[in-house]
């Protein structure tokens, strides 16, 4: 039963019809990202650039549950392998609707250790990955007159953290990319948000020690560690009609930690 207020509020099937690209979705928050909007009807594009595999068993979970998706492998750090992949989408489907930058890597290293090829790594996938795909989507957004866009940052590029200068810095850069794209193309009514992940429950953070993870949980006001799940509603919402007046925002998914 659909709500009688569109906002604020995610409606059953409201992506149906809409085409998604969710860069970086063979696993973690990528994974659970394109399941969600696969639930609420879009058919997604499930990028890998590492693991074909995993990105197939994405793709048979929504396809067992009723939906649409297929996966495509490109290193989003490529910039001309993210243009063949941009035609070859729009080549089969037609339009692309949503776009969601999630694709992302740490090399993660102290400052006075960490080597050039860690640091531009982090940035040419985090960063420049995001903006190798916002350019070659962005010209058939502006045909349409129509996308959403959002990119996810993270908490460590609004608080920093150490040992992780690249990250940081990648997703840092990725909120100002936000920011500037969503002011360029506001106006054709194309909307650029960002999501900033706290302490979210995925390999890395499963592998660390009890220790650790107290430490982690300390930092948190809420006292937990969050789930995939909580960033993918978050993108639903920002994919939705509901957030057609909202662009520019950087959108905090982290139980408190960075207010």
């Amino acid at each position: 039963m659909e709500e009688s207020n569109k906002f604020f509020s995610i409606q059953a099937g409201q992506l149906t019809g809409k085409v998604a690209l969710v860069t970086g979705a063979s696993r973690g928050i990528g994974r659970a990202i394109a399941q969600a909007l696969a639930k609420q009807g879009a058919a997604v594009l499930v990028n890998y650039n590492g693991s074909r595999e995993r990105a197939l068993e994405v793709v048979d979970e929504i396809e067992q549950s009723g939906g649409q998706a297929e996966a495509v492998g490109c290193d989003v750090a490529d910039f001309a392998a993210c243009g063949k992949l941009v035609e070859d989408i729009i080549a089969k489907y037609g339009h692309v609707d949503i776009l969601v930058n999630n694709a992302g890597v740490t090399r993660d290293n102290l400052i006075l250790r960490m080597t050039e090829e860690e640091y531009d790594k982090v940035l040419d996938t985090n960063l420049k990955g995001a903006f190798n795909t916002i350019r070659h989507l962005s010209r058939y957004f502006l045909k349409q007159r129509s996308g959403k866009v959002i990119n996810i940052s993270s908490v460590s590029g609004v608080m920093g953290n150490a040992g992780q200068s690249n990250y940081s810095a990648s997703k840092a850069g990725l909120i100002g990319l936000t920011k500037s794209v969503a002011r360029e193309l506001a106006g054709k009514g194309i909307c650029v948000n960002a999501v900033a992940p706290g302490y979210i429950s995925t390999d890395m953070t499963d592998a660390l020690s009890e220790k650790a993870r107290e430490g982690l949980l300390q930092m948190i006001p809420m006292g937990k560690i969050g789930q995939p799940e909580d960033i993918a509603q978050m993108v639903v919402f920002l994919a939705g009609s509901g957030s057609d007046y909202i662009t520019g925002q950087v959108i905090h998914v982290d139980g408190g930690m960075a207010m």
